[in-house]
Protein backbone atom coordinates (compact mmCIF):
# COMPACT_ATOMS: atom_id res chain seq x y z
CA UNK A 1 0.00 0.00 0.00
CA UNK A 2 1.24 3.20 -1.15
CA UNK A 3 1.86 6.14 1.88
CA UNK A 4 -0.27 8.23 0.77
CA UNK A 5 -3.04 5.91 0.61
CA UNK A 6 -2.10 4.83 3.87
CA UNK A 7 -2.07 8.20 5.39
CA UNK A 8 -5.29 8.89 3.64
CA UNK A 9 -7.17 6.11 5.33
CA UNK A 10 -5.68 7.37 8.66
CA UNK A 11 -7.17 11.04 7.87
CA UNK A 12 -10.57 9.29 7.24
CA UNK A 13 -10.42 7.25 10.04
CA UNK A 14 -9.81 10.25 12.42
CA UNK A 15 -12.37 12.24 10.99
CA UNK A 16 -15.00 9.50 11.35
CA UNK A 17 -13.74 8.98 15.11
CA UNK A 18 -14.41 12.97 15.96
CA UNK A 19 -17.17 12.91 14.09
CA UNK A 20 -18.82 9.95 16.21
CA UNK A 21 -17.54 12.02 19.40
CA UNK A 22 -19.05 14.88 18.27
CA UNK A 23 -22.68 12.73 18.04
CA UNK A 24 -21.69 11.35 21.70
CA UNK A 25 -21.66 14.33 23.47
CA UNK A 26 -24.57 16.23 21.26
CA UNK A 27 -26.33 12.96 22.61
CA UNK A 28 -25.56 13.65 25.67
CA UNK A 29 -26.17 17.96 25.70
CA UNK A 30 -29.80 16.82 24.70
CA UNK A 31 -30.23 14.46 27.11
CA UNK A 32 -28.57 16.60 29.87
CA UNK A 33 -30.66 19.50 28.66
CA UNK A 34 -34.28 17.07 28.84
CA UNK A 35 -33.47 16.72 32.60
CA UNK A 36 -33.21 20.65 33.04
CA UNK A 37 -36.16 21.17 31.05
CA UNK A 38 -38.15 18.54 32.83
CA UNK A 39 -36.87 19.65 36.23
CA UNK A 40 -37.56 23.35 35.33
CA UNK A 41 -40.98 22.30 34.31
CA UNK A 42 -40.75 24.55 31.42
CA UNK A 43 -43.95 22.30 30.03
CA UNK A 44 -46.12 23.62 32.74
CA UNK A 45 -45.81 27.39 30.96
CA UNK A 46 -45.20 26.85 27.55
CA UNK A 47 -46.66 23.26 27.16
CA UNK A 48 -50.04 22.81 25.31
CA UNK A 49 -52.25 19.24 25.23
CA UNK A 50 -53.46 20.04 22.26
CA UNK A 51 -50.23 19.65 20.47
CA UNK A 52 -48.71 17.01 22.40
CA UNK A 53 -47.25 18.76 24.86
CA UNK A 54 -44.77 20.43 22.79
CA UNK A 55 -43.95 23.82 24.37
CA UNK A 56 -45.33 25.96 21.94
CA UNK A 57 -46.78 28.82 24.71
CA UNK A 58 -50.13 30.38 24.66
CA UNK A 59 -50.57 29.82 28.44
CA UNK A 60 -51.82 33.06 30.18
CA UNK A 61 -50.90 33.63 33.97
CA UNK A 62 -53.29 36.13 35.49
CA UNK A 63 -50.95 38.74 37.85
CA UNK A 64 -52.08 41.85 39.50
CA UNK A 65 -50.39 43.68 36.65
CA UNK A 66 -52.60 41.45 33.54
CA UNK A 67 -52.62 38.66 32.09
CA UNK A 68 -49.02 37.27 30.70
CA UNK A 69 -48.97 34.49 27.96
CA UNK A 70 -46.09 32.14 27.66
CA UNK A 71 -44.44 31.95 24.61
CA UNK A 72 -43.58 29.10 21.63
CA UNK A 73 -40.27 27.88 22.41
CA UNK A 74 -40.11 24.84 19.39
CA UNK A 75 -37.31 25.28 17.26
CA UNK A 76 -40.10 26.83 14.71
CA UNK A 77 -38.18 29.88 13.27
CA UNK A 78 -41.50 32.11 12.45
CA UNK A 79 -43.06 32.39 15.67
CA UNK A 80 -40.54 29.85 18.08
CA UNK A 81 -37.04 30.58 18.36
CA UNK A 82 -35.79 28.45 15.61
CA UNK A 83 -33.64 31.69 14.61
CA UNK A 84 -32.21 32.21 18.33
CA UNK A 85 -28.47 31.43 18.67
CA UNK A 86 -26.98 29.84 21.82
CA UNK A 87 -26.13 33.09 22.93
CA UNK A 88 -28.97 34.90 22.39
CA UNK A 89 -31.26 32.15 24.43
CA UNK A 90 -28.13 32.49 26.97
CA UNK A 91 -28.68 36.04 26.85
CA UNK A 92 -32.36 36.04 27.49
CA UNK A 93 -32.02 33.53 30.85
CA UNK A 94 -28.61 34.99 32.08
CA UNK A 95 -29.66 38.75 31.81
CA UNK A 96 -33.59 38.61 31.12
CA UNK A 97 -32.92 40.23 27.62
CA UNK A 98 -34.92 39.45 23.97
CA UNK A 99 -33.51 38.36 21.11
CA UNK A 100 -34.06 42.10 19.78
CA UNK A 101 -32.65 44.14 22.90
CA UNK A 102 -36.12 43.87 24.52
CA UNK A 103 -36.45 43.58 28.48
CA UNK A 104 -38.28 40.79 29.11
CA UNK A 105 -40.73 41.03 31.38
CA UNK A 106 -40.24 39.11 35.03
CA UNK A 107 -43.19 36.86 34.90
CA UNK A 108 -40.54 34.88 33.09
CA UNK A 109 -38.21 33.82 35.94
CA UNK A 110 -35.28 34.90 34.38
CA UNK A 111 -34.38 36.37 37.89
CA UNK A 112 -34.18 32.35 38.96
CA UNK A 113 -32.73 30.80 35.74
CA UNK A 114 -30.39 33.61 35.63
CA UNK A 115 -28.51 31.79 38.19
CA UNK A 116 -28.16 28.50 36.48
CA UNK A 117 -24.39 27.52 34.96
CA UNK A 118 -23.54 28.37 31.28
CA UNK A 119 -23.66 24.18 30.76
CA UNK A 120 -27.12 23.68 31.81
CA UNK A 121 -27.77 26.95 29.88
CA UNK A 122 -26.21 25.34 26.78
CA UNK A 123 -28.03 21.74 27.16
CA UNK A 124 -31.12 23.76 27.46
CA UNK A 125 -30.65 25.24 24.42
CA UNK A 126 -29.38 21.77 22.58
CA UNK A 127 -32.66 19.84 23.73
CA UNK A 128 -35.31 22.72 22.54
CA UNK A 129 -33.92 22.80 19.77
CA UNK A 130 -33.80 18.96 19.21
CA UNK A 131 -37.85 19.38 19.49
CA UNK A 132 -40.02 19.56 16.68
CA UNK A 133 -40.89 22.89 15.23
CA UNK A 134 -44.63 23.75 15.42
CA UNK A 135 -45.36 26.86 14.06
CA UNK A 136 -47.99 28.00 16.72
CA UNK A 137 -48.54 31.95 16.88
CA UNK A 138 -47.98 33.79 20.00
CA UNK A 139 -50.89 35.24 21.77
CA UNK A 140 -50.37 39.02 23.27
CA UNK A 141 -50.21 39.82 26.52
CA UNK A 142 -52.69 41.44 28.39
CA UNK A 143 -50.98 43.61 30.92
CA UNK A 144 -52.91 46.70 32.20
CA UNK A 145 -50.35 50.14 31.40
CA UNK A 146 -48.22 51.32 32.77
CA UNK A 147 -46.99 47.78 33.55
CA UNK A 148 -47.19 46.84 29.41
CA UNK A 149 -44.55 49.47 29.05
CA UNK A 150 -41.20 47.22 28.81
CA UNK A 151 -38.83 50.58 28.99
CA UNK A 152 -39.90 50.98 32.29
CA UNK A 153 -38.79 47.75 33.18
CA UNK A 154 -34.98 49.25 33.37
CA UNK A 155 -36.17 50.73 36.80
CA UNK A 156 -37.33 47.66 37.91
CA UNK A 157 -34.10 45.95 36.65
CA UNK A 158 -31.99 48.49 38.79
CA UNK A 159 -34.25 47.79 41.76
CA UNK A 160 -34.51 43.73 42.03
CA UNK A 161 -32.56 42.24 39.62
CA UNK A 162 -29.00 40.80 39.76
CA UNK A 163 -27.48 39.18 36.52
CA UNK A 164 -24.90 35.93 37.49
CA UNK A 165 -25.02 32.15 38.44
CA UNK A 166 -25.02 31.22 41.69
CA UNK A 167 -22.23 30.99 44.25
CA UNK A 168 -21.04 27.38 46.48
CA UNK A 169 -20.59 27.41 50.21
CA UNK A 170 -18.04 24.65 50.38
CA UNK A 171 -18.29 24.57 53.90
CA UNK A 172 -22.14 23.39 53.72
CA UNK A 173 -21.19 20.29 51.58
CA UNK A 174 -21.88 18.97 48.41
CA UNK A 175 -25.27 18.18 48.41
CA UNK A 176 -26.53 21.20 50.23
CA UNK A 177 -24.93 23.14 47.30
CA UNK A 178 -26.51 20.85 44.54
CA UNK A 179 -29.62 21.35 46.44
CA UNK A 180 -29.12 25.43 46.57
CA UNK A 181 -28.59 25.21 43.07
CA UNK A 182 -31.46 23.20 41.97
CA UNK A 183 -33.93 25.23 44.33
CA UNK A 184 -33.17 28.63 43.10
CA UNK A 185 -31.98 28.00 39.83
CA UNK A 186 -33.97 25.58 38.14
CA UNK A 187 -36.99 24.15 39.79
CA UNK A 188 -37.01 28.20 41.07
CA UNK A 189 -38.95 27.39 44.38
CA UNK A 190 -39.07 30.77 45.14
CA UNK A 191 -40.87 31.71 42.52
CA UNK A 192 -44.28 30.63 43.61
CA UNK A 193 -43.39 30.21 47.44
CA UNK A 194 -41.95 33.51 48.35
CA UNK A 195 -44.61 37.16 48.60
CA UNK A 196 -44.29 39.84 46.37
CA UNK A 197 -44.18 43.53 46.96
CA UNK A 198 -45.99 45.83 45.58
CA UNK A 199 -44.18 46.14 41.99
CA UNK A 200 -43.56 42.21 41.72
CA UNK A 201 -40.68 41.96 42.62
CA UNK A 202 -39.44 39.05 45.42
CA UNK A 203 -39.50 39.74 49.22
CA UNK A 204 -35.75 37.92 49.71
CA UNK A 205 -36.06 39.02 53.75
CA UNK A 206 -38.78 36.22 53.34
CA UNK A 207 -37.72 33.93 51.12
CA UNK A 208 -39.64 30.97 51.17
CA UNK A 209 -42.58 31.87 53.87
CA UNK A 210 -45.60 31.19 51.32
CA UNK A 211 -47.10 33.06 48.67
CA UNK A 212 -51.03 33.34 49.68
CA UNK A 213 -51.55 35.59 46.43
CA UNK A 214 -49.27 33.39 44.36
CA UNK A 215 -49.21 32.59 40.53
CA UNK A 216 -53.16 32.74 39.27
CA UNK A 217 -54.15 34.29 42.60
CA UNK A 218 -53.42 30.19 44.16
CA UNK A 219 -51.81 30.04 47.60
CA UNK A 220 -48.34 28.87 47.53
CA UNK A 221 -47.63 27.65 51.18
CA UNK A 222 -44.76 28.10 53.75
CA UNK A 223 -41.91 25.95 52.84
CA UNK A 224 -39.97 27.28 55.65
CA UNK A 225 -38.84 25.08 58.48
CA UNK A 226 -41.54 26.63 60.74
CA UNK A 227 -43.30 23.87 62.53
CA UNK A 228 -46.53 25.79 63.15
CA UNK A 229 -46.92 27.06 59.60
CA UNK A 230 -44.33 25.98 57.77
CA UNK A 231 -42.67 22.34 56.75
CA UNK A 232 -40.56 22.35 59.98
CA UNK A 233 -42.72 18.82 61.14
CA UNK A 234 -41.75 17.03 57.75
CA UNK A 235 -38.86 14.81 57.48
CA UNK A 236 -36.42 14.62 54.30
CA UNK A 237 -37.71 11.62 53.52
CA UNK A 238 -41.21 13.52 53.37
CA UNK A 239 -39.68 16.04 51.43
CA UNK A 240 -38.71 13.61 48.41
CA UNK A 241 -42.07 11.68 48.65
CA UNK A 242 -43.89 15.08 48.08
CA UNK A 243 -41.19 15.83 44.84
CA UNK A 244 -41.95 12.28 43.83
CA UNK A 245 -45.40 11.52 44.02
CA UNK A 246 -47.18 14.81 45.35
CA UNK A 247 -48.30 13.03 48.49
CA UNK A 248 -48.20 15.14 51.58
CA UNK A 249 -46.90 13.30 54.72
CA UNK A 250 -50.73 13.33 55.74
CA UNK A 251 -51.52 10.98 52.87
CA UNK A 252 -53.20 14.06 50.51
CA UNK A 253 -51.42 15.20 47.37
CA UNK A 254 -51.15 18.36 46.01
CA UNK A 255 -53.02 20.36 43.49
CA UNK A 256 -53.78 23.51 41.11
CA UNK A 257 -49.96 25.24 40.19
CA UNK A 258 -47.67 22.39 42.29
CA UNK A 259 -49.36 19.66 40.84
CA UNK A 260 -47.48 20.76 37.67
CA UNK A 261 -44.47 21.19 39.49
CA UNK A 262 -44.18 17.44 40.96
CA UNK A 263 -44.65 15.87 36.82
CA UNK A 264 -40.75 17.85 36.44
CA UNK A 265 -39.42 16.94 40.22
CA UNK A 266 -41.10 13.61 39.80
CA UNK A 267 -38.63 13.35 36.89
CA UNK A 268 -35.16 14.69 38.74
CA UNK A 269 -32.55 11.32 40.50
CA UNK A 270 -33.31 10.66 44.06
CA UNK A 271 -30.21 12.20 44.86
CA UNK A 272 -31.52 15.16 43.42
CA UNK A 273 -34.30 14.94 45.16
CA UNK A 274 -32.60 14.11 48.11
CA UNK A 275 -30.33 17.49 47.71
CA UNK A 276 -33.67 19.89 47.32
CA UNK A 277 -35.02 18.31 50.86
CA UNK A 278 -31.84 18.50 52.72
CA UNK A 279 -31.34 22.58 51.22
CA UNK A 280 -35.45 23.42 52.49
CA UNK A 281 -34.85 21.77 55.87
CA UNK A 282 -31.68 24.41 56.40
CA UNK A 283 -33.78 27.16 55.65
CA UNK A 284 -34.75 29.44 58.75
CA UNK A 285 -38.48 29.25 60.07
CA UNK A 286 -40.35 31.94 59.13
CA UNK A 287 -43.88 32.47 61.35
CA UNK A 288 -47.04 33.40 58.92
CA UNK A 289 -50.05 34.37 59.42
CA UNK A 290 -52.06 30.98 57.62
CA UNK A 291 -55.26 32.15 55.34
CA UNK A 292 -58.56 30.73 56.72
CA UNK A 293 -58.79 27.11 55.44
CA UNK A 294 -55.12 26.46 55.83
CA UNK A 295 -55.11 27.45 59.47
CA UNK A 296 -58.45 24.80 60.20
CA UNK A 297 -56.85 22.04 58.17
CA UNK A 298 -52.97 22.69 60.41
CA UNK A 299 -54.86 22.71 63.48
CA UNK A 300 -56.75 19.56 62.88
CA UNK A 301 -53.27 18.02 62.04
Amino acid sequence: MKLSHLFTGLLFAIELLATAEVGAADAESIARGKYIFQGADCNGCHGDVKHGSDPVGGLGLDTPFGTFRAPNITPDKEHGIGGWSLEEFTTALRNGVGRHGEYLFPVFPYTSFTKMTDRDMGDLYAYIMSLPAVPVPNKPHEAKPPFSWRPLLIVWRELFFTAGPIGSDPAKGNEWNRGNYLVHAVVHCEECHTPRNFLGAINTTRSFSGNVNGPDRQNAPNITSDVKTGIGSWSIEDIQVLLKTGMTPDSDFVGSGMKAVVRGTSKLTDADRHAIAVYLKSVAPIHVDLPPKAKVASESR
